[in-house]
């Protein structure tokens, strides 16, 4: 059917109108505090575009809690609490880990549910040691380094309403997960799941035997979109901030790229986006957009300029 779309598709005014009442909870500085690198969101980003969004997803929240209470008169007993879980995508660059951060900071302010908790998909990467065994290294953060069955059984024991679940941790400075650190999540009420390939379904001779998706827990899902040029950008400023600051630290990883010249650093930046980031964008990341329930689409200037919503 020509013009069909799964989508309704707002534009940043019209999206700013569904805030409705919802108060600001943030302060200027609550945000420059979740700001990541070179990523500049203003108070009113948050009001057009982040109030609107939580209070879509608090409804949604409040409408899956009276669901859950069906189902124990139903059963005729109280049943296991389980969070609601919103996977959240996009490309490197893309602003996504800053748009997680301040969805949260929001969502934790609602009075009735108050523990928010958000989880990195970088911490279920294959260490390391086993990349390199692998030839994966110059494949990192495509779906065949991260240790998919480790997060379906995180996402599995989750959504099961465990008393704890515990995920590995991953630290950018040494590029590598951090031994025997975990992040422990007890009883939230929401919790945020970002990553690259969140919305990823299995593929190829390796994941014939993996028959669920990272995505069939989530309850809702938002993919951070931007055009392709914009994000290789964003790479490269946030690659030259990154040259002046953390790999500075002797602990770095990329510590040897500390001393390149600006040149030599933008030369640097551009041929790491075209041999991983763009390939990973393009083949993997990218494809899964129009599997989201939310697309959120940013211009040049970071800033939200549409909003596309999936029909129910």
């Amino acid at each position: 059917m020509n013009g069909y779309s799964p989508y309704v598709s707002f534009t940043r005014q019209e999206w700013a109108r569904l805030r409705d009442a919802t108060p600001l909870t943030l302060s200027a500085d609550d945000l420059l505090a979740l700001r990541g690198i070179n990523e500049y969101v203003s108070l009113d980003e948050v009001v057009d575009i982040y109030l609107p969004l939580s209070r879509l997803l608090n409804l949604y929240v409040e409408a899956a809690q009276g669901l859950h209470r069906v189902t124990d008169t139903f059963l005729g007993k109280p049943a296991r609490p389980v969070p609601y879980i919103i996977g959240i995508a996009g490309s490197v660059a893309v602003g996504k880990s800053t748009f997680a951060r301040i969805l949260r900071a929001l969502l934790a302010r609602w009075p009735n549910h108050p523990t928010v908790d958000l989880i990195t998909t970088d911490g279920f990467l294959y260490p390391n040691r086993v990349l390199e065994e692998r030839g994966l290294m110059n494949r990192k953060g495509f779906p065949e380094s991260y240790d998919l069955r480790r997060l379906m059984r995180f996402m599995a024991e989750l959504k099961s309403g465990a008393d704890e679940v515990r995920a590995p941790v991953y630290s950018h400075l040494v590029y590598d997960i951090v031994p025997e650190a975990e992040t422990l999540v007890e009883h939230p009420d929401i919790v945020l799941v970002e990553g690259l390939n969140v919305l990823q379904t299995p593929d190829g001779a390796l994941r014939r035997s993996i028959r669920t998706f990272v995505s069939d827990y989530f309850d809702f899902s938002i993919y951070v979109d931007a055009a392709e040029d914009d994000i290789e950008e964003w790479y490269v400023a946030r690659f030259l901030t990154l040259r002046d600051t953390a790999f500075r630290d002797p602990r770095s990883y990329f510590r040897r790229y500390a001393d390149l010249s600006t040149e030599e650093a933008v030369a640097t930046a551009k041929r790491i986006w075209a041999e991983i980031n763009e390939i990973n964008l393009r083949e993997n990341i990218g494809p899964t957009r129009d599997r989201a329930w939310l697309v959120l689409h940013k211009a040049r200037d970071h800033a939200v300029t549409e909003v596309r919503l999936r029909k129910t």
